[in-house]
């Protein structure tokens, strides 16, 4: 196991590296209107992305089970769905290439997080042997990863009736970029309630009862009842532009908040499965 740790932490130190490689390309490319750095850091995003994709293999061999459990192995996971959601969605969507300027450092501050957090081998408890909770998991990675886009579309659109930065002037239109963050919170909305809907299930075959008001059950529905809000005005009230995006930006902060720090919550029954 010794073995194993070395080599994956070696791993992801090297996709950090191209990571950093590829937001650096990115952001030069980006800023300067430099298309070829611009499309070569997509390429280096993918090359680290299969790098990276290697050392959760060789954890998840390992450790016997999949990136869920600690710390260490969510953030890592968390990072590796947010480069490829974006990989394969600026892909049919080129207009979205821009919010690869925040997706990529994210990426390395998430992996670099996960190796300093110490990781460690936590064997899988009963209570965690369900599919329910793969796809519990899985459904809330898938949701974290268009929300990204659409802070980073949220961010631009404020950037843009602030700034005349030459750079600004070459994103979307700010009507563009109102409705790509619009439609990229809806989708990580749903995806989100789907999670918490595949975890009820869970709960229910690990404790007997759909919803116990447990800290993060508690946050996760917070956040997801503050999206909902925040389509909801965006539907029926009009409510776009930069309230819209003021208010997704808190809707962000809310699930970091959900996600990354209530399960530390010693009263929680997650935080025996976040050490």
């Amino acid at each position: 196991m010794t073995n194993d740790f070395i080599l994956v932490t070696a791993i992801q130190w090297t996709a950090v590296v191209i990571y950093v490689i590829a937001a650096v390309a990115n952001t030069w490319g980006v800023i300067f209107d430099k298309e070829r750095p611009e499309k070569i850091s997509y390429r280096i995003a993918a090359a680290g992305l299969a790098v990276h994709g290697v050392a959760l293999g060789i954890w998840w061999r390992a450790v016997g089970h999949g990136p869920y459990i600690t710390r260490h192995e969510v953030l890592s996971s968390m990072a590796f769905m947010m480069v490829a959601f974006f990989l394969v969605a600026a892909r049919s969507i080129p207009r979205i290439r821009p919010a690869s300027i925040l997706v990529f450092p994210a990426a390395f501050l998430f992996v670099a997080l996960s190796i300093f957090v110490s990781p460690s081998v936590t064997k899988l408890p009963p209570t965690l042997r369900s599919i329910w909770l793969v796809l519990h998991v899985s459904f809330y990675k898938i949701a974290l990863a268009p929300m990204l886009v659409a802070l980073a579309f949220s961010v631009f659109y404020l950037l843009k009736r602030r700034s005349e930065a030459p750079w600004l002037a070459r994103l979307p239109d700010q009507e563009t970029m109102d409705l790509l963050a619009g439609r990229f919170a809806g989708f990580g909305f749903v995806f989100w309630g789907i999670g918490m809907l595949a975890g009820s299930i869970w709960a229910y075959q690990s404790w007997g009862r759909f919803w116990g008001w447990d800290p993060i059950e508690t946050w996760s529905l917070i956040t997801w009842i503050a999206f909902g809000i925040h389509l909801h005005l965006r539907r029926f009230f009009r409510f776009t532009g930069e309230k819209s995006a003021l208010f997704f930006i808190l809707c962000f902060m809310l699930s970091l908040l959900a996600l990354f720090f209530t399960p530390f919550i010693g009263s929680s029954v997650h935080s025996e499965y976040f050490k």
